[in-house]
């Protein structure tokens, strides 16, 4: 009943995705797939934070469309999700429930709420932090950056995915109340009790922070990047201004999607550190 149920709810909302224009058709099969596997494996604990970071990253993307149009240009990707940024922002996720399903621990349950944390600080860090009204500096040395260049962060796009962080660790701790997880995956005495919640609070707090700084840092570093052959800037796309771009820096199998990954790994790892 569990896989039915959330086949249903997985279905309804990639199809509003999809009708919302914050899904491509492929994105929303993927999100279909993976909802109905969080549900069916797990329980609302791993589903709902699936959700809030779905629907609030979709949400703010469409916040002051019109100023960010001119920046979506850069990206090799849209604000309308495909398969591939599905399973970059909640792959990860998805095998931890299936791990938690076969051998509960609490490992698996704080490891995810790094993921997702460090998955919804960087969305919210973007989209807030490109409507700021100063220019973003680089996390390698500081300098100023044009908005929505990667390796780029500012305050407020900090203090976003500080929110982020801390509200995907609150409603972590909210959904176990309600969909209490296994006593083996419990990282205290007691499912859902005060000592998880602060733990939940904070692995949201740090893996979310630590995770979006680990974006941030691959993006100027070793993020795959090209530069058009007409107007000079740095982009993520093959084609820019019309014309064909030429390879800039990083590493050829480094894109965003990848980068999504590896950095929400370091956000998992930084929950995990919890534990000790």
């Amino acid at each position: 009943m569990d896989w039915l149920i959330g086949l249903v709810c997985a279905g309804l909302l990639a199809a509003l995705g999809y009708h919302k224009h914050w899904l491509s058709a492929s994105g929303a099969i993927a999100a279909t797939i993976m909802g109905t596997i969080y549900y069916g494996a797990g329980n609302l604990f791993w589903f709902g934070l699936l959700i809030l970071f779905f629907i609030s990253g979709s949400v703010l993307s469409r916040m002051k469309r019109e100023r960010k149009r001119s920046m979506e240009q850069d990206y090799a990707k849209g604000s309308r999700r495909d398969a591939g940024q599905v399973f970059a922002n909640g792959g990860l996720g998805m095998l931890l429930c299936i791990g938690n399903a076969i051998w509960p621990h609490p490992g698996w349950t704080l490891g995810f709420i790094g993921i997702m944390a460090t998955v919804t600080a960087d969305t919210w860090a973007t989209e807030i932090g490109s409507l700021s009204r100063k220019p973003p500096r680089s996390v390698l040395n500081g300098r100023v950056l044009e908005p929505g260049a990667s390796g780029g962060v500012s305050f407020r796009g900090t203090t976003a995915a500080a929110l982020a962080g801390f509200i995907i660790g609150l409603a972590a701790w909210l959904f176990t109340l309600v969909s209490p997880l296994p006593a083996a995956s419990s990282m205290a005495a007691g499912t859902a009790s005060i000592a998880d919640g602060w733990l939940m609070l904070a692995a949201g707090l740090v893996g979310g922070l630590v995770g979006c700084f680990a974006d941030s840092y691959l993006g100027a570093t070793i993020q795959l990047m090209y530069r058009c052959t007409v107007c000079g800037k740095q982009v993520e796309t093959t084609v820019h201004c019309g014309q064909p771009t030429i390879h800039a820096r990083g590493w050829r199998w480094m894109n965003n999607d990848m980068v999504n990954a590896v950095s929400s790994i370091v956000g998992g790892a930084a929950a995990l550190l919890f534990l000790i």
